[in-house]
């Protein structure tokens, strides 16, 4: 996924979700991320609260740069990112160059 971490999010408003099989064979090249409920996402696990939480502000800031925003949960040494894209009522391209960015964070 590391050409995927030299693109950045675009407007995908009017265009389609990813076919099954597109997000198959992206989720090959995409380590830890699994498709769960119209979602693709991975779980992180780390020493402490502290790292949690560091790892989860980098996450936000991502987010924040690409304007594509993921659904966390935590706890006390655990983190799941999750991304789907409303816009197409799906998954895009867009869901998967934040999973490498955020994969990126721990590379």
């Amino acid at each position: 996924m590391t050409d995927l971490t030299r693109q950045r999010c675009q407007p995908l408003e009017g265009h389609a979700a990813m076919t099954p099989d597109q997000i198959a064979q992206h989720l090959a090249s995409a380590p830890g991320w699994t498709l769960v409920d119209g979602a693709i996402q991975k779980r992180f696990d780390f020493a402490d609260y502290h790292r949690t939480m560091a790892f989860i502000n980098a996450v936000a800031w991502i987010a924040h740069a690409e304007d594509h925003h993921p659904d966390i949960a935590f706890g006390y040494n655990r983190c799941t990112v999750r991304f789907n894209t409303h816009s197409v009522g799906g998954i895009s391209v867009n869901d998967f160059i934040c999973a490498a960015k955020v994969d990126a964070l721990l590379a």
